[in-house]
């Protein structure tokens, strides 16, 4: 697919859409429908800016037009527009540096990705958007540093899981008043649920009714997907932790359906058909992420997987744990580790993700390595009752033990010591080392998963059943609370420090921040340490 500009930018201001992934500067012709003249009786940037994707040399610009967000095309004429826009030194643009215009397809929802090169490594830059007499808000994004450079701190911010019923989006309000370099969002930016209703409904065994309502039923076709997408992202807080710093997105199971595994659903529809869903989900959270073409869709695929590189400092790895995975085992419900979960042949990542993973820790010279990726990969039991077996989550790494071992192994051979694992989807704060099993209780690894931004609403804190349960059957976790909110890292060249952040409540507005609890990891020393 090739994003159309309209005329060449000039002379030495770079490029501006990435045109395919090897001819980036080549023009295509106008398309013949071309609004030329687009009018608009309110700004069409109502879902806010965004930007992505880092590189030492620029980033990804995201907008989409929609002055009507929740109609049908957003409330634009199905027409392709111009955009302009526009890269300054500083909030002020007292320095334009880079400028275009980019086409708004109505194909793709009016969404606009623009590729920005040739700006400065390791600094910050602000960009906005501007058509037919409208502005967007100004966007503040940065630069990655040069692969070789010296870099002796970063920061960052771990969050997702932000179902719009059950909570404000405090967290993301606080993430972006944070001095943070980018945020790592995990996955479930949506929730495909249909709307739940004005009932009393049961969470966590207390009634609970929703505080906002979703839009429309269960989202299966693109425009339902769409609709959802535009709800969420009319969330001001969400819009401004998007235009804060630049985000890497990954995405997890909501956005196409609860716990889906490779082409099989929770409802045993035949692949061919959902396939299907997942081409629609797959489009409309490409449309609304801010992500290079290479992750256009191809069908029901999407390439996600891919890595960034933090000069000498980090190299992250952003895994892809849904497209490729084995089906669940045991119905996909929590259960005893039988003889499966050990199988070979059942896989995680997929053999080609695996190995180009592999490919990438064995010859990464950086300070640190972080794994960012969906699901818990701590191997956690927990009792439903004081006398009643072990059973474990198999919809965790936890279910594909052979390839969470493999995978634990290689890290101890080849980079021990400065893998740091970044993870969510679990709806509570979790901190702990990484260990083969019982019975090789050395650490191998550590993970920070961060909770959610508000999935679960207020929580139950960390004196509920399920925490005392696996708090005693897992000495390798050394934290857990059922409360809302995200992880913030500070990572140094020897030490990485980590905040679990948590806001007392999410039902009403203005909830308080603060941090639970606080861990250090020192590098070649692989095991948590309070801090």
């Amino acid at each position: 697919m090739v994003f159309l500009r309209r005329r060449a930018l000039l002379s030495g201001m770079g490029a501006g859409l990435l045109l395919s992934t090897r001819l980036k500067h080549l023009q295509a012709a106008t398309p013949r429908n071309l609004d030329e003249k687009p009018h608009f009786d309110v700004s069409p940037f109502q879902l806010g800016i965004a930007s992505g994707d880092p590189a030492p040399d620029g980033f990804v610009l995201w907008t989409r037009l929609a002055p009507s967000p929740l109609q049908e095309g957003g409330g634009m004429a199905l027409r392709p527009v111009l955009v302009d826009w526009e890269v300054g030194d500083d909030e002020h643009f007292s320095r334009v540096v880079r400028n275009g215009q980019a086409i708004a397809h109505p194909e793709l929802a009016h969404c606009v990705h623009v590729e920005v090169e040739g700006l400065q490594p390791d600094r910050p830059y602000w960009y906005r958007f501007r058509i037919a007499g409208y502005d967007s808000a100004i966007g503040r994004s940065r630069t990655l540093p040069l692969p070789g450079a010296s870099v002796r701190r970063l920061r960052f911010a771990a969050a997702g899981c932000q179902h719009y019923e059950q909570g404000y989006y405090t967290a993301w309000r606080a993430i972006a008043s944070e001095p943070i370099d980018f945020v790592f969002h995990y996955g479930d930016y949506i929730y495909e649920g249909k709307d739940s209703g004005d009932g009393v409904h049961k969470m966590n065994g207390r009634p609970f009714k929703a505080l906002r309502r979703h839009v429309g039923p269960e989202c299966y076709s693109l425009d339902e997907y769409r609709r959802r997408y535009a709800l969420y992202k009319l969330d001001p807080d969400l819009q401004a932790a998007h235009a804060a710093v630049p985000w890497l997105v990954s995405s997890d199971d909501h956005e196409v359906d609860n716990n889906w595994a490779g082409d099989t659903d929770q409802d045993g529809t035949p692949p061919e058909v959902f396939r299907q869903r997942r081409t629609s989900a797959m489009q409309a959270y490409y449309e609304h992420m801010p992500l290079r073409i290479r992750s256009l869709p191809d069908g029901s695929h999407m390439q996600m997987y891919r890595d960034f590189r933090y000069g000498d400092l980090m190299n992250i790895f952003v895994l892809d744990t849904r497209q490729y995975r084995s089906d669940q085992l045991y119905g996909d419900h929590d259960a005893p580790q039988g003889p499966d979960v050990w199988s070979p042949e059942r896989t995680m990542m997929g053999a080609p993700q695996e190995q180009w993973l592999f490919d990438g820790l064995g010859r990464s010279d950086t300070q640190w390595n972080m794994l960012a990726h969906q699901v818990m990969m701590m191997d956690l039991a927990h009792r439903k009752s004081a006398h009643s077996e072990l059973i474990y989550s198999m919809d965790q790494w936890s279910g594909y033990l052979y390839a969470r071992k493999r995978l634990l192994q290689f890290i101890e051979q080849h980079c021990p010591g400065n893998v740091v694992n970044v993870t969510g989807d679990a709806h509570r704060h979790f901190a702990g080392d990484l260990v083969y099993d019982p019975d090789h209780p050395k650490p191998v690894s550590v993970e920070f998963l961060a909770t959610s931004i508000s999935s679960g609403s207020d929580g139950l804190g960390d004196d509920d059943a399920f925490s005392r349960s696996v708090r005693r059957e897992n000495p390798q976790l050394k934290a857990t609370t059922d409360k809302r909110g995200y992880v913030l890292c500070d990572v140094g060249r020897d030490v990485w420090h980590a905040d679990l952040k948590v806001v007392d409540k999410v039902m009403e507005h203005d909830g308080q921040i603060s941090t639970y609890a606080s861990f250090a990891v020192e590098r070649g020393r692989p095991g948590l340490q309070k801090a």
